[in-house]
């Protein structure tokens, strides 16, 4: 049985399995079961085929449209520009000048001369009542106003699925149409011979057996899919930064309306229709909407921001035009439908199992007919009587058909699939009690089937609040605490040093320094660059002081490939410079000065380089993230359009950031390894700072192997797969956590990855 199944469904794997396996495996089941219902929760192939080529078209129509729209730019441009637009009565009163539909062709269509018509971005806002600075109002009788004219950024949902339904569904089972019809020719048969209530016994016990049958289905569909419905909401509970009232605050993306200032950075969706307002290196992949991979540069040349796309690098504001079912990716969803679940590696072999024995059953039901027939025609053709049937002839066919479709029955392991998905059913809500978000029930036996963790670091393993304990400043090294006063760094280094420190601080940065409705400062941003803002407030300096006494020109985001940001100011008095920040490593590589004890700018001499590289390394051995800071004065000569340059800054300091471990993560790890689980950490930190967490909470041990990315990458096949089983934890670089994800997975039973 076992090479059976490994030879028929040995392709059918836990997650990821081909459309051609799946097929195969839907085939096997075509007179047994109900597909249906057989496959109730795992995935819908021909709805998934249908929702991919739909997709596809909708990509292609949409990719014709951008390069339509590009090609005419030319000539849109070359065209007198005049407006003949007015707004309808309804939306002037209610003290806007643009209605959404209008808002919606300019963004759909990339519709340059429209946007010139209405004067650009700023006449947008002032139209949609709202300033590029300050955002919307927020009083509720504007936000209700501003919501009936241009509607909500939610997406219309199919509607939920009535136990009624579930019912029917679960009757569609072709063995329970079966037993219906038997159970209905056993009554009338049964009342008409033996008289009520004797003769309905058999019948009314088929009723009740497939009664019981379809209302415990039904039932367990029902409640799974209200915890389906539940989990989606929680899934959904996505939250962005916006200006609204002149405050920089966090709010969900349902709550975005028209005139919204919302603040993106990379890695975020864009969540709704918009036109770009500010930002640097802003580029957008479209490839969910258009199918391009190739990302587009968005700036005001090219303003229009769609929903559902991602920004792959830069940041920008964007001013929020139209929501909801009107956006692209709205108009996209409301044609798709979901694909669905594949079978968990357990419902493969359980319904591979079920199908082989229900055939079996099947061909001895046949065959048992066939000879119970065939006796009653023989004994017919001895009596001569073969041309003549009665009714007992008829009711002893009846109960040849009746022990056939009996065989059927009892063969057919109908409770066993029921049995796994309720077992499963109870396992994913014991999960969900214990605060563990389920999305699939495949999740509960993939649980119960891991034989390794891969976690990563942040956030998973540390609480994700970081802060400055210890920098490297001219020189020396200091402890930093809460309780440590800015005159205490004033007085240990020259004004000019902290000076240089803290315009670094407050402008090589993604986050920012605001004050909310209670009038308190809130520091918005990601983790580290809010430790690096608490820093620089600690030292006494103001954020909203030093951006204004200085202009940014040009903004190098963070990203994982660069490992570092930099920016560039402009002076009011003339003169450019750049600030840059990063991995303690690439920052020092590229500096040829150091701030030295007194405040002088000295050339970075080896003796020094040496010791700031001891000093990195000391503070990655105490489970420290390090970051350095550095600047260089370009002049005037400098080229906004031009990259960063690469060498010849100015070493400005290190600063280590602390990550403290979550509680009971410890705990955790034990209880895995006494489990017979193997816990690994994979993260992109600094490898003495990885081994170092490591070490602390358990994972990292003597015998144990802690590697970086790129030596991992120049093992051979022989190698990895020697070395695999003993690597703890693993500092990737780029893209070689997924090879060695892809490689642990091969080597190992199961792997869990928890991120």
């Amino acid at each position: 049985m076992e090479s059976y199944l490994n030879e028929n469904f040995g392709d059918v794997k836990p997650k990821n399995s081909s459309e051609e396996a799946l097929e195969r495996w839907r085939k096997l089941c075509w007179i047994v079961k109900n597909r249906k219902r057989r496959f109730r929760f795992t995935a819908n192939l021909s709805k998934r085929f249908e929702a991919e080529a739909i997709r596809r078209s909708n990509q292609e129509k949409f990719r014709v449209a951008v390069l339509v729209s590009q090609a005419a730019l030319q000539f849109i441009h070359g065209l007198n520009l005049s407006s003949e637009y007015d707004a309808p009565e309804e939306v002037k009163a209610a003290g806007f000048q643009i209605c959404a539909d209008e808002l919606g062709s300019i963004v759909e269509g990339h519709d340059v001369k429209k946007l010139k018509i209405h004067g650009g971005v700023e006449d947008i806002a002032a139209k949609l009542s709202t300033s590029i600075v300050n955002g919307i109002p927020t009083s509720e009788h504007l936000v209700n106003e501003r919501k009936h004219i241009y509607g909500i950024n939610k997406f219309t949902e199919t509607p939920p699925r009535g136990f009624w339904v579930f019912v029917w569904e679960a009757l569609q089972d072709t063995t329970l149409m079966i037993l219906a019809v038997c159970a209905l020719v056993s009554l009338a048969v049964g009342i008409t011979v033996e008289g009520w209530p004797k003769g309905a016994y058999d019948g009314l016990g088929i009723v009740l057996s497939i009664l019981l049958v379809v209302f415990v289905t039904a039932t367990s569909d029902y409640r799974q899919s209200l915890q389906f419905r539940d989990l989606d909401k929680e899934k959904k509970k996505i939250t962005v930064q916006v200006t609204r009232d002149g405050l920089r605050q966090k709010i969900s993306i349902f709550d975005l309306l028209p005139g919204d200032i919302v603040h993106l950075a990379i890695g975020d969706q864009v969540p709704a229709d918009g036109l770009f307002i500010s930002g640097f290196s802003v580029l957008i992949n479209e490839s969910s909407l258009t199918g391009e991979s190739e990302p587009v540069s968005v700036n005001s040349r090219n303003p229009f921001l769609l929903s559902g796309t991602k920004v792959q690098d830069g940041s920008c504001k964007m001013l929020v035009t139209t929501v909801g079912m009107r956006t692209q990716w709205g108009k996209l969803m409301a044609t798709l439908s979901e694909g669905g679940d594949d079978e968990t590696p357990l419902q493969v072999k359980l319904n591979g199992v079920a199908t082989i024995i229900g055939k079996i059953g099947l061909f001895f039901a046949v065959v048992t007919f066939a000879v119970l027939v065939q006796g009653l025609f023989s004994r017919k053709l001895q009596d001569g009587t073969q041309w003549i049937w009665s009714g007992d002839d008829a009711m002893e066919m009846l109960e040849f058909f009746a022990i056939a479709v009996t065989i059927v029955v009892v063969a057919v392991p109908e409770g066993l699939p029921l049995a796994v998905t309720l077992s499963l059913a109870f396992a994913m809500k014991k999960m969900m009690n214990d605060k563990a978000l389920v999305r699939h029930l495949a999740a509960c036996e993939t649980m119960g089937s891991s034989t390794s963790i891969c976690s990563d670091k942040t956030g998973t393993l540390t609480t994700n609040h970081m802060t400055v304990v210890k920098t490297c400043f001219c020189g020396e090294i200091k402890e930093v605490s809460s309780s440590n006063k800015s005159n205490h760094f004033r007085s240990a280094a020259p004004e000019s040093a902290v000076k240089i420190l803290i315009e670094s601080i407050f402008n090589n940065t993604g986050g920012e320094v605001v004050n909310n409705k209670e009038n308190k400062i809130e520091i918005l941003g990601t983790p580290t660059e809010t430790a690096l803002l608490e820093f620089g407030l600690l030292l006494g300096g103001n954020f909203q002081a030093e951006r204004k006494a200085s202009k940014i020109v040009k903004v190098e985001p963070f990203n994982s490939a660069k490992k570092r940001m930099g920016v560039v100011i402009e002076f009011p008095e003339g003169g450019l410079r750049v600030h840059f920040k990063g991995a303690s490593e690439i920052i020092l590589a590229a500096c040829d000065k150091v701030i030295s004890s007194n405040g002088d700018v000295v050339p970075l001499d080896e003796p020094t380089t040496n010791h700031l590289k001891n000093t990195i390394e000391q503070f990655a051995s105490d489970a420290l993230r390090t970051l350095c800071l550095a600047y260089m004065d370009v002049g005037t000569n400098f080229s906004v359009d031009s990259s960063l340059p690469l060498q010849g800054y100015t070493f400005i300091g290190i600063v280590g950031i602390k990550d403290p471990v979550r509680p009971g993560v410890k705990e955790s790890v034990a209880i895995c390894k006494s489990a017979g689980i193997t816990v690994r950490m994979v993260t992109g930190d600094n490898i003495n700072t990885a081994k170092a967490i490591a070490r602390e909470i358990g994972i990292l041990t003597d015998d144990g192997i802690a590697i970086e990315g790129p030596v991992f990458r120049e093992k051979s096949e022989e190698e990895l797969y020697e070395l695999i089983p003993k690597i703890q934890v693993h500092s990737f670089a780029f893209l070689s956590s997924t090879q060695f994800l892809f490689k642990l997975n091969s080597e190992l039973n199961m792997v869990l990855v928890l991120n």
